[in-house]
């Protein structure tokens, strides 16, 4: 298949769980033959923290300044694409979204990586900018990377006709086991951009166990975190972590955190890409409860959860031997069924549905 994709960033991670994501599906898709043509508008910030080396052979990155000057050449694309799909979070979701129902390419497909902000920003009242401002009825497929009660919340609050999960994937190639780095020793790490709604859970999960423990080290890698966030002594911090550092980062702690968006651990269903990622490279991991995650990963054999600081601290308490057999479960189940080949495979066999069922 030809795919288009008009989205939020590829060239860079800074900030973004988009990017990851992309990647590995574009990796993935182009191994099995596809091609893809990636439009992301060209963002300072984005500019200034650029990780990505390549596409693989068969995908194009088209960076653009502005969405009149890239008008004639994404209608062009559209019109020869198999499918064509406008993500969440795109700069210029409403002209993208414009652009793709007005075209006659067999699927057309909006990819929704935030459903439950989504879903939140409309009950508040908000007006999100990279909605269609009729909904997502007239897209013939309405993928979510939450999946349980979203799927019906986008049919009923946004008109989607046909909605269906994609959950986030890894792939191997890039996060895989790797060689301890001096530089990210933590007995507890975390790995993700500063975000409010995530501030409490993270407080009570790593910045008590790190009070609680001045002996031991903790460490944080990601973007955009504020002067008071409260920091201890023996907490440290890596500014920007870019994906080759992913694997490095993940085998130098003996345990890593994963925190959930408040919307999305409300919703539920909505396994973080961090999840998969620091699974695949072999650690174990300590992550906050929502409903649907034992769909994903097992509680006590592949992952440990945690409500209260007590929890934390009796994760980070376990022999080596035990958090060594829950990294190796984890591993084993993310190779198994989250990878970005499984998803590429997904994305496709829905987007030919959608085709078909518009013939």
């Amino acid at each position: 298949m030809n795919l288009v994709v008009f989205g939020l960033a590829v060239s860079s991670s800074w900030g973004n769980g988009h990017a990851a994501l992309w990647r590995g599906l574009i990796g993935a898709l182009a191994r099995a033959g596809h091609r893809v043509s990636f439009f992301e508008r060209d963002a300072p910030w984005y500019a200034e923290h650029r990780d990505l080396d390549a596409l693989p052979d068969g995908a194009r990155l088209v960076l653009y300044s502005d969405w009149p000057s890239v008008l004639g050449e994404a209608r062009r694309a559209v019109a020869g694409a198999d499918a064509a799909i406008v993500t969440s979070y795109c700069p210029d979701g409403r002209a993208a979204a414009a652009l793709v129902l007005d075209s006659r390419a067999p699927a057309r497909c909006f990819y929704d990586l935030d459903t439950p902000v989504t879903l939140a920003r409309l009950e508040a009242g908000e007006d999100v900018e990279y909605l269609p401002p009729q909904g997502l009825g007239d897209f013939d497929i309405v993928l979510s990377y939450t999946g349980g009660e979203a799927l019906g919340a986008l049919r009923r609050r946004l008109g989607a006709r046909r909605a269906a999960p994609l959950h986030g994937s890894v792939d191997p190639a890039a996060h895989r086991p790797a060689a301890p780095a001096p530089r990210y020793r933590a007995d507890l790490s975390y790995l993700g951009t500063f975000a409010a709604d995530r501030q409490a859970t993270l407080e009570r999960l790593f910045v008590a166990p790190a009070r609680r423990r001045p002996r031991q080290r903790f460490l944080i890698g990601g973007a955009q975190y504020p002067a008071d966030f409260p920091w201890t002594a023996n907490t440290f911090f890596v500014r920007h972590l870019p994906p080759a550092e992913h694997p490095a980062f993940y085998a130098s702690s003996r345990l890593t955190l994963n925190v959930t968006r408040a919307a999305m651990a409300r919703m539920g269903h909505c396994p973080s890409g961090r999840l998969f990622e620091a699974a695949a490279c072999g650690v174990p991991i300590l992550s906050d409860d929502w409903p649907g995650l034992d769909r994903f990963f097992e509680p006590g054999r592949e992952i440990l959860l945690a409500r209260t600081t007590e929890d934390a601290l009796a994760a980070l308490d376990l022999p080596d031997a035990s958090l060594a057999a829950v990294a190796r479960n984890a591993r084993a189940r993310v190779l198994a069924e989250h990878t970005a080949e499984r998803r590429a495979a997904e994305l496709i066999a829905a987007l030919e549905g959608a085709a078909s069922e518009r013939v």
